[in-house]
């Protein structure tokens, strides 16, 4: 009788826990929830547990926004338009695909319609699960992309990142093309790519130098976003095959573009075994060298201050250590160098010659990582790893010289007795992925030298920049950049002689910017970028005084310039076939010469010397001395004849408001830069 008692107990429970289960309505909200981070929160508050498996449903993205729901509204929601059913038996929750389970015996048991699974239906449009982000690492597998219900068109735009599947950094340059097809894709600096394609199952292939060529098979239903992975490949030497980029060659509408990325820079072997980017840079075809030990640029004939050098957006004015025996920029922390030497993008202005584009790693975003090196000049120490696990990372770097400590090892007598030669520089990069739509980006980088070979005179500079970038998605199709930064130059170079003749000389320049581009990828065919740009320039041309209060040099300070530089592009890419393209572009630049300054004046048509000053103006502060304005062309067309050869014409006019200065034909620290005034 106790036995029955007790067994009596245990079926009230039971039953009482199962009622509690199916009765009890909680409020729920989720927004770009994983399925086992729903499941995980339904278990700590209905007191229930799942049975299922976990990779069959880790494609599942939840939304939802449900008051005083039930179990079975929440599962009957997250389930609808698949292929799973799901039973509740007791405080047990099965979920499964295609096969159901039944949670009480057969009719011919029981002589009643046996209890089955649950298969999910269609509901209402306030249920509907939008399925539009997937993380895509299988290429056996088919990843269904929003829902049939989501658009009656028969196109769709598929967009995500590519990212290092170790590291999590974005991959640059990847290829991304339906089999069987014209669609295709390149992803940009950011990693980021857009693709209209028709709906229905296609099977995308990946294709990225150094890294494992990959395919994903997907059934687009709707625009969405599919990120991928991208595995690093370690070849084995079997046979030598070069591939170049043929393809993007002979796709793309611009000339004159080099694009190396750091793997490839440091195959190549350099002096004293240290990689040299701009060394590198001088192999390319229509890149010649200043001189001997220079990393001084001239392309296609221009000047050196025609060049455009950007890190990471910042510009830097002086990219060389120790006179140009060494690139200031370290190869540990760079990612790929872009030089265009014609057709130059509308966004970039403000240089006659070329772009030379250089950007640098976000760091490991899953560990901790990092390197060091010991060479024959230089030594070099680099971290990098995760802040935040998947959303935040760092990189930092660092190079210096020990030449002083081998300097010292000469012999008295030797020409180079006494001689100094230092330099080093740092690098930090930190990349926060906010959320989907939003991630940040902060930059900063520093170099300084000092050095004086054995002579009375010591040379000291020092780049200095900083920058913020704000990448913004607004739909599959819109994303924007806005940056902002500063950059300085500036060297202080004095002479230890004779103390009546030691003097101080000095440099600087600076400039404070501020960017907004926006790219519209309207499909495969046809996109827009447009943007603006500010830059406001702060120059001190020189300073020449005493060294010391015993010197009696005669103190000579030229008067500050200030300048403001503004420009506003559109550039547009369209593809009138599969064989013809046209890329078309618009800058419009304007210079600001600002007081306080003394404006010389002279004579009309005779050479501007002071037997022809006719007189000199004073301006007041921030008084506008001379505007110079214009519109700069971009124009490009490509005609691809075969798969092997295409054929194509570019067009460009520039504008330049700042000069260098020199009595060398290299970058040398006693340059001068100077901004265009009124004469």
């Amino acid at each position: 009788m106790r036995i029955l008692y007790v067994f009596l107990l245990m079926f009230v429970f039971v039953g009482f826990c199962k009622a509690q289960v199916q009765n009890k309505s909680i409020g729920l909200k989720t927004e770009g929830k994983k399925f086992n981070e729903l499941v995980t929160d339904l278990e700590s508050r209905l007191g229930v547990r799942f049975y299922y498996d976990d990779l069959s449903l880790d494609t599942i993205t939840v939304n939802l926004n449900l008051n005083n729901a039930f179990l079975d509204d929440i599962l009957k929601t997250v389930l609808i338009n698949t292929s799973f059913k799901y039973a509740v038996f007791e405080n047990n929750v099965f979920i499964t695909k295609i096969n159901q389970i039944y949670t009480s015996l057969p009719s011919q048991f029981t002589g009643k319609t046996p209890a089955i699974a649950f298969t999910p239906k269609p509901v209402e449009e306030d249920f509907l699960i939008k399925k539009t982000e997937i993380s895509a690492t299988i290429e056996n597998k088919l990843y269904t992309i929003g829902t049939s219900k989501d658009s009656l068109k028969k196109t769709a735009n598929l967009s995500g990142f590519v990212k290092n599947l170790e590291t999590g950094e974005p991959i640059s340059g990847v290829t991304l093309f339906i089999s069987n097809s014209n669609y295709s894709a390149i992803s940009n600096r950011f990693g980021f790519y857009a693709m209209l394609l028709p709906k229905g199952k296609l099977e995308l292939n990946i294709s990225a130098f150094g890294f494992k060529t990959s395919k994903r098979q997907i059934n687009l239903l709707a625009d969405g976003k599919l990120d991928i992975n991208l595995q690093e490949q370690l070849l084995t030497l079997k046979e030598v095959v070069i591939t170049s980029n043929k393809v993007s060659n002979i796709t793309r509408n611009q000339m004159g573009i080099e694009k190396i990325d750091i793997k490839t820079i440091k195959q190549i072997p350099t002096a004293f075994g240290e990689t040299d980017i701009l060394k590198i840079v001088l192999t390319l075809p229509g890149v010649k060298s200043v001189g001997e030990s220079s990393t001084g640029l001239n392309v296609r004939g221009g000047s050196v201050d025609q060049n455009l050098i950007l890190f990471n957006d910042a510009t830097v004015f002086n990219p060389a250590h120790f006179f140009g025996f060494f690139s200031a920029f370290n190869p540990e922390v760079v990612k790929d160098v872009q030089l265009y030497k014609s057709s130059i993008p509308s966004k970039y202005g403000g240089r006659l010659s070329s772009v030379l584009e250089i950007n640098s790693r976000e760091g490991n975003k899953k560990n901790f990582a990092g390197s060091a090196g010991i060479g024959l000049v230089t030594s070099r120490l680099n971290l990098e790893g995760p802040i935040i696990k998947d959303k935040t990372s760092f990189i930092l770097g660092g190079r210096t010289t020990y030449s002083n400590w081998m300097l010292d090892l000469l012999p008295d007598n030797s020409a180079f007795n006494g001689a100094k030669a230092s330099f080093y520089d740092l690098n930090l990069n930190v990349s926060h992925q906010h959320n989907e739509k939003n991630n940040f980006y902060l930059t900063g980088y520093l170099s300084n030298d000092q050095s004086n070979l054995g002579t009375d005179t010591t040379f000291q500079y020092s780049n200095q920049n900083i920058s913020l970038r704000w990448k913004h998605t607004f739909n599959n199709k819109l994303y924007s950049v806005f940056s902002g930064g500063y950059d300085r130059y500036y060297y202080d170079n004095f002479s230890n002689f004779k103390e009546d003749v030691d003097y101080r000389l000095k440099f600087n320049v600076a400039q404070s910017n501020l960017k907004a581009n926006f790219i519209y990828d309207y499909n495969s065919d046809y996109n827009i970028e447009f943007g603006a740009s500010t830059i406001n320039y702060t120059n001190k041309p020189g300073s020449l005084n005493p060294l010391t209060d015993k010197s009696l040099v005669i103190p000579n300070i030229i008067q500050q310039e200030q300048a403001f530089e503004t420009a506003a592009f559109i550039e547009q890419n369209y593809d009138i076939s599969d064989a013809i393209s046209v890329t078309g572009g618009l800058r419009y630049s304007m210079y600001n010469f600002l007081g306080p300054t003394q404006a010389n004046i002279y004579a009309n048509g005779l050479t501007k010397n002071d037997a022809n000053l006719i007189t000199t103006d004073n301006y007041g502060k921030g008084e506008n001395v001379k505007t110079y304005h214009g519109p700069e062309y971009r124009l490009a067309t490509r005609v691809v004849l075969n798969p092997n050869l295409s054929l194509k014409a570019s067009f460009n006019t520039q504008r330049q408001y700042i000069h260098m200065l020199t009595n060398t034909t290299s970058i040398s620290p006693t340059d001068v830069w100077k901004l265009s005034d009124l004469n």
